[in-house]
């Protein structure tokens, strides 16, 4: 597939106050926005180009990708205002962006390394309309699949099979153009819905089933700091925890696994243990910092422990 969608709209609302400062696809997991995580996946499965939806401080993506591109892949920015259309109404807006052509859409707030290719192979091979890419397990198990036909067949029991899900959704699939005569243009609607109404009617509205790999939603901050433990601990390795833009003084105090953004200033006899530090983010002399997150241009002072400032 030459296309994805990556979702950006999103508001981020358990995340706050991070993003008051960031749309939630723009927070930096080991010094890069989190949605590069999903370009760089979908570039190894060959996409050639992304498309994202933006309505949550869209100036913010210009910033992150001044020239509209990442990796000489070309990236297409399409605002959502007044109204933030959410999943479906998303797709329909973004229709003409996307070519006619079958195309991947991927949830901007997760962070996996799932295999693709099953993906690619199940949606051509089994003729669907949809493919979703699903776990067995996971924080919400609210999809029932049908192993034999290939077919989900509801999800969280709204159509009344009785089965409340035994797979997780992770908010990537593969749609065929014609997904669009499911859709209404200018509609804020959820996907899940669309999903319902073709279970329904009849239309192959398939999964694959992809345990391999890791896949975390970045939806809050526990998950978020989770995220990057996981990471680091993971053999394959990540980026340094300390940036080297980052000054950090020798008298300092660092315990755990401390995420140091470019440009981050942590003073002598500052104590930090678990913490992440945005680009630009300063810890004062003599603060006491744990499992805390600390915002770009934002200068944390004193004792605090489990906050966001």
């Amino acid at each position: 597939m030459q296309k994805a969608f990556v979702l950006g709209a999103g508001l981020g609302e358990r995340l706050r106050p991070l993003t008051a400062q960031l749309p939630k696809p723009l927070i930096p997991v080991f010094h890069k926005p989190l949605i590069t995580y999903a370009f760089d996946h979908l570039l190894e499965a060959g996409v050639k180009g992304f498309v994202v939806n933006t309505h949550h401080l869209p100036e913010q993506y210009g910033v992150a990708f001044p020239d509209g591109s990442y990796h000489g892949a070309p990236v297409a920015f399409r605002e959502e205002s007044p109204l933030r259309l959410e999943t479906a109404g998303g797709i329909a807006n973004v229709r003409d962006l996307l070519d006619e052509q079958p195309f991947i859409v991927y949830n901007g707030d997760i962070l996996t390394n799932l295999p693709l290719q099953p993906l690619l192979q199940a949606h051509q091979e089994q003729g669907n309309l949809v493919t979703l890419v699903l776990r067995s397990s996971g924080p919400s198990l609210h999809v029932s699949w049908d192993e034999k036909t290939r077919l989900v067949t509801d999800i969280r029991n709204m159509l009344g099979t009785g089965r409340e899900g035994e797979y997780l959704f992770t908010g990537i699939y593969a749609c065929q153009p014609e997904i669009h005569q499911w859709l209404t243009p200018g509609k804020a609607e959820s996907v899940i819905p669309i999903f319902l109404k073709m279970i329904q009617e009849g239309a192959r509205l398939g999964a694959v089933v992809i345990d391999e790999g890791h896949w975390w939603d970045l939806g809050s901050r526990v998950a978020y700091l989770a995220a990057h433990q996981a990471l680091h601990g993971m053999k394959s390795g990540a980026a340094p925890a300390i940036h080297p833009g980052a000054q950090v003084s020798e008298q300092a105090s660092l315990k755990g696994l401390n995420v140091i953004g470019d440009r981050a200033v942590v003073e002598a006899g500052a104590r930090l243990e678990d913490c992440i530090l945005w680009p630009g983010a300063t810890v004062a002399a003599e603060a006491d910092l744990r499992r805390c997150i600390i915002r770009s241009g934002i200068r944390a002072e004193g004792q605090h422990t489990d906050m966001d400032l």
